[in-house]
């Protein structure tokens, strides 16, 4: 006898949850931040927005796990959808507990977060695509009628797309483009954005280095701000990530490399380095044939104040002094605000 699973739904909340007019709220999706996408290299992040266009407070739950409240229909040009990602089918057809918080948008208001798009779809072929997302207020249920499909397929889980209070986003077209190719220096080519020609690290000096950096930061240019950082290096800043980099074969540091380069781009670690300062000056550059340190100070505006910080950062010459000067770490001190 065949045994079917299920998704166990565990809501931490009291009986009688009220959602409101599902029929003036609005979803939207926007490239978080755009760049040139390849094949499974660098996250596809998408900034989801929900909007209260009503007279009333529109409340809902979202899950801690946001593929319990969240789900992208992705499509070729073709009308072919493309396949759930594997670790999203695990998750939603394994039995397990899923967290949810109580959320009200109010009158005028929107509430927003980043998601990547890697970890709901698995998109394995070069071309372009259709995303729309679809939000579920009352959370994304697997049904015991059969296994789900696509992200966009027919069979794709019969419960979800008939639940009423479901909210579907605009369509978004999507650039996959294939693998980049490797330099001379064994990374990738990436593209810029802006002028689509080929970015290719040049032989600053360490503060030029990190005042590009900063810049691209300013600009929201990840290709242009991953240029000159030495991600491995970054990776193993942490004590408990360093042991796992030693213990891990090529493909899992690839995997790693993966994941935090990810995070970054979400702020979810190292949150100081990918801040977008509002102004910064360089204040002192002290370097040998094979370490430098780039001292700035960096000011961050807010709505009636200005926070200081000083930035350290250390960076090493991979080659000696025929070598290109990347960013390997930092230390951040907070000087107040004015």
């Amino acid at each position: 006898m065949k045994r079917q699973t299920m998704a166990i739904v565990l809501v931490l909340l009291g009986a009688g949850f009220v959602f409101g007019d599902g029929e003036s709220v609005a979803v939207s999706i926007r490239f978080y931040d755009k760049q040139v996408y390849h094949l499974a290299t660098e996250p596809i992040l998408l900034q989801v927005t929900i909007t209260n266009n009503g007279t009333l407070p529109y409340r809902f739950r979202l899950a801690e796990d946001r593929g319990f409240s969240l789900d992208f229909d992705v499509r070729t040009l073709q009308n072919r959808a493309v396949p759930q990602a594997d670790a999203l089918l695990r998750k939603r057809t394994g039995s397990r507990q899923v967290y949810f918080r109580d959320m009200a948008v109010e009158t005028g208001e929107s509430f927003s977060f980043v998601e990547d798009l890697r970890h709901y779809a698995a998109i394995e072929e070069a071309g372009a695509y259709v995303i729309q997302a679809r939000v579920y207020p009352e959370a994304y249920r697997v049904s015991l009628s059969g296994a789900s499909g696509g992200t966009g397929s027919s069979d794709h889980t019969t419960g979800n797309r008939g639940d009423p209070t479901a909210l579907s986003s605009n369509r978004l077209q999507l650039t996959v483009r294939p693998p980049a190719i490797p330099g001379p220096d064994g990374l990738p080519v990436a593209l810029d954005v802006e002028t689509k020609a080929n970015l290719v690290r040049e032989k600053l000096p360490p503060d030029e280095v990190v005042s590009w950096t900063i810049h691209a930061r300013q600009k929201s240019q990840w290709e242009k701000f991953f240029l000159y950082i030495d991600l491995p290096a970054m990776v193993s800043r942490d004590g408990s990530r360093q042991r796992q980099w030693r213990a891990e074969s090529e493909e899992g540091r690839a995997r790693m490399i993966a994941r935090y380069r990810a995070d970054l781009m979400a702020s979810a670690v190292d949150g100081d380095i990918s801040m977008i300062p509002s102004d910064f000056t360089v204040e002192r550059t002290a370097y040998n044939a094979e370490n430098a340190e780039v001292t700035v100070l960096e000011l961050f505006r807010q709505n009636n104040f200005t926070e200081r910080r000083r930035y350290t950062y250390y960076l090493r010459r991979d080659d000696g002094s025929n070598g290109y000067w990347s960013i390997v770490d930092y230390v951040v001190i907070n000087l107040g605000t004015e």
